[in-house]
């Protein structure tokens, strides 16, 4: 696990919603139980100030940060699509970006984000429009067009788009190996296990997950295969992130109590 993506989750899943901010102090505990180094922390906070996602500020207890609104905006999108909130049902038309040029890399790794696949390297498709693809190919200066647009042969034909779109055997291969891989870590922890043991699983559990927002569009049940793998692991992963919660958000709020208490660390703003 990188140091840079452990922030975002730690923001994303526990500090967002207990306003987005923290002393070092703070980030430091929360980061070593899984394995993330101070020096590390120190490396991606800085890294993630110069990017515009967060932005140092003075607490009570020293120096701290807080995420900007760019990562904010950032973080509650992403989370909508962790716990899979908000995108029931599909109107049976697709948003169709036709590019005048191939999209520079960094650029279409946001656009897969975003739940769009390729038809080929000018054609983007993607079940849902996402507003913020003009903001990424304008900011590329790639020239483009988009479209609305729903299949002539329906939901066949629909699939069939998909179909090259996406390799769905693939993603379903990966849903499959992130049970496999998690079941035996998530059922280990149990009603002996410290709050800690708990909350380290469980970010690992979201740290995972979260790897799908980059491979997984969210297709509508209308256009995926029969017993399709990721529903049976996005029930999973409910499951366990939700049973796990409770001792992991204590965890969380020990620390957050011990840094603003004057628990120090050595560690300079950028």
């Amino acid at each position: 696990m990188q140091a840079r993506s452990a922030l975002f989750d730690l923001y994303g899943d526990y500090l967002r919603p207990r306003g987005g901010r923290a002393p070092v102090a703070a980030l430091v505990k929360l980061l070593a139980p899984v394995g993330i180094a101070p020096p590390a922390v120190r490396t991606a906070v800085s890294r993630m100030v110069r990017q515009g996602w967060l932005h140092p500020m003075r607490l009570v207890s020293g120096p701290g940060y807080v995420l900007t609104p760019k990562a904010a905006r950032r973080l509650d999108e992403a989370s909508a699509r962790i716990y899979r909130t908000g995108r029931n049902g599909w109107d049976g038309r697709f948003d169709l970006v036709l590019t005048h040029s191939p999209v520079p890399r960094k650029e279409a790794k946001r656009l897969t984000f975003l739940g769009y696949g390729m038809l080929n390297e000018l054609v983007w498709v993607a079940p849902r429009a996402a507003d913020e693809v003009d903001g990424v190919l304008t900011g590329a200066e790639v020239g483009f067009e988009r479209f609305s647009a729903s299949h002539a042969a329906g939901s066949p034909g629909a699939a069939e788009v998909v179909g090259r779109a996406w390799n769905l055997a693939e993603i379903g291969k990966a849903y499959e190996d992130f049970i496999e891989a998690q079941r035996p870590i998530v059922t280990a922890v149990n009603a002996r296990s410290t709050d800690e043991e708990a909350y380290a699983v469980r970010f690992q559990l979201v740290h995972a997950w979260r790897s799908f927002l980059f491979r997984d569009p969210q297709l509508p049940a209308s256009l995926l295969p029969s017993r399709w793998p990721g529903a049976g692991a996005a029930t999973f992963f409910d499951r366990h992130a939700t049973r796990l919660r409770p001792a992991a958000d204590r965890f969380v709020e020990r620390c957050l109590a011990s840094a603003s208490r004057g628990g120090r660390v050595g560690f300079s703003e950028p």
